[in-house]
């Protein structure tokens, strides 16, 4: 139960009061006084005989006026309505103690870590967001500040304001500090960061799988480095946004990035955008620099680079060669500094051995390499891609984050994905716009209807011999089960094997626990 006191300020009325509870042998778990002339107490409920006699015996202290029961004491009310209020915000909202520890998360803040309230409660800051260095801030010259910031593979901008208390000597004391994450689709909030910088980094990249692991691992390897890149990979499975994110690991981060498709444009027009041309050259009186000079110091991402006509590929093996090319129309040369990534969808070896393709050129793109896996080869990455998509378009859509049907997950690695990743961003953003119940089923995808065993056949790589197909289709069925039955005993158990069978297979195909 919770009283209300209003009395005098009296000398002593405040003791008289607690000596009262004490003789009663009633528990005393709160109290707070009013200077305005209010007492107010949080006790255990008491029977109403008990009650009754201590209500009289309260009013019967001196320079006591009235005792009345309350709903809630005054910082009880305060605090239940702030958290009403911070729950309501549509804005992720963190509280954040001096040593770095969360005190309060929001609903919003819940929902988008994707978390249940004891994983986030009393936690470092710095295990949901690694990439913001909160020591650091609070040790420098402490201010309100906004900075990037990346969720579970998608961008926001994370505002963080320090929280000053003035004591009774009119002393400011930082006290904690409140954090405000918001989408980056904020326009308005975008423009209050300028200048601007693209920070696609790896950690936009979303996935679980092994084969996910190893390429991001080895893909930083190879970022920092100068040499030409070439990144494999089928249509839809994000090699530009695996250049970008190499490009700004690298020391060239702050120098341009410029892409050019080689497939998207006529001959004479990629020369010019990748050369440049001289002065009085396509009615233009003053020189053009191109994609390579514009690009000087950075990086240039060449799309497709399997489609490049021979007339460039001569110039970009000179390029690639001694760093020097001439502008068209130019005789004299140019010197740049310019790491090249390319990306193709083609097997180049094959397309170097019928010609089609300088093999000089094969042999100097083909030192430092990165393949892309497809998304049917680590179906464990739906998942975790899919709560990406929906998160990046539930805000867009403005609608509430939908539940899963339990057989969801399923389907959809079921599905042969020849869209990959684009495919299955497509298809979650038409699905939520189709989303009339508060669950997101496999109908609103509208998965082609393939027999079972055609998509099956479809997934594998027929490459090689009998025993080399059966071994990488055993390979994937045993990854895509440890992810559910992360033990070998358990796995085995599934299976209906032996243990021993199974941990030499797990041994053999290089698959560990995620």
């Amino acid at each position: 139960m919770r009283l209300e006191v209003l009395c005098e300020d009296r000398l002593g009325l405040t003791k008289e009061l607690l000596n009262i509870l004490a003789t009663r042998n009633i528990d005393l778990r709160g109290i707070e006084i009013d200077i305005s002339g209010i007492i107010y107490l949080n006790c255990p409920d008491i029977d109403f005989d008990t009650f009754s006699e201590l209500m009289a015996e309260i009013r019967r202290i001196s320079g006591v006026k009235d005792v009345r029961k309350i709903q809630f004491m005054p910082m009880e009310r305060q605090n239940t309505e702030l958290v009403s209020l911070l729950n309501n915000l549509p804005e992720p909202v963190l509280a954040i103690d001096l040593r770095g520890n969360i005190d309060m998360a929001n609903h919003a803040a819940l929902n988008l870590f994707n978390l249940p309230k004891q994983e986030v409660i009393k936690q470092q800051i710095s295990h949901l967001l690694p990439t913001f260095n909160f020591s650091k801030w609070a040790e420098g010259n402490i201010t309100r500040q906004r900075e990037n910031i990346v969720v579970n593979g998608l961008d926001y901008v994370m505002e963080i304001t320090p929280v000053y208390i003035t004591t009774e000597n009119q002393e400011s004391i930082l006290a904690s500090t409140v954090m405000i994450i918001r989408a980056a689709q904020d326009k308005s909030l975008l423009k209050q960061m300028l200048p601007v910088q693209s920070t696609l980094g790896f950690e936009h990249f979303v996935g679980i799988s092994n084969r996910h692991k190893a390429l991001i691992n080895q893909a930083k390897k190879l970022a920092n480095m100068d040499q030409p890149l070439l990144i494999h990979g089928e249509t839809g499975t994000g090699k530009e946004m695996l250049a970008r994110a190499c490009h700004n690991r690298s020391d060239r981060a702050a120098e341009p990035f410029l892409v050019l498709s080689c497939a998207s444009m006529p001959d004479d027009v990629a020369e010019t955008e990748l050369f440049g041309h001289g002065p009085g050259m396509f009615n233009h009186q003053e020189a053009y620099k191109g994609i390579f000079e514009q690009a000087n110091g950075g990086t240039v991402f060449l799309d497709e680079i399997g489609e490049m006509s021979p007339h460039l590929q001569i110039k970009l093996l000179r390029l690639l060669q001694d760093g020097r090319f001439r502008r068209v129309g130019e005789e004299h040369e140019v010197q740049v500094d310019v790491r090249v990534i390319a990306s193709t969808r083609h097997n180049l070896a094959e397309l170097a051995e019928s010609g089609s393709f300088r093999e000089d050129l094969f042999y100097r793109l083909n030192v430092l390499t990165l393949q892309i896996p497809p998304l049917r080869e680590r179906s464990t990455d739906i998942e975790p891609l899919l709560a990406m998509f929906v998160s990046k378009y539930v805000g867009q859509l403005g609608i509430k984050r939908p539940e899963l049907a339990p057989d969801l997950i399923d389907q959809l690695s079921a599905y042969n994905w020849p869209g990959n990743m684009r495919q299955l961003d497509n298809m979650v953003l038409r699905a939520l716009t189709e989303l009339e119940t508060d669950t997101l089923s496999v109908e609103q995808f509208h998965l082609p209807q393939i027999d079972a065993s055609m998509a099956a056949g479809s997934a594998l790589c027929l490459d090689g011999s009998l025993d080399d197909i059966m071994k990488d289709y055993e390979s994937r069925v045993l990854e895509r089960l440890y992810q559910a039955y992360p033990s070998s005993r358990k796995l085995a158990k599934r299976l209906d094997v032996s243990h021993t069978s199974v941990a030499n297979k797990l041994r053999e195909y290089g698959i560990r626990k995620l």
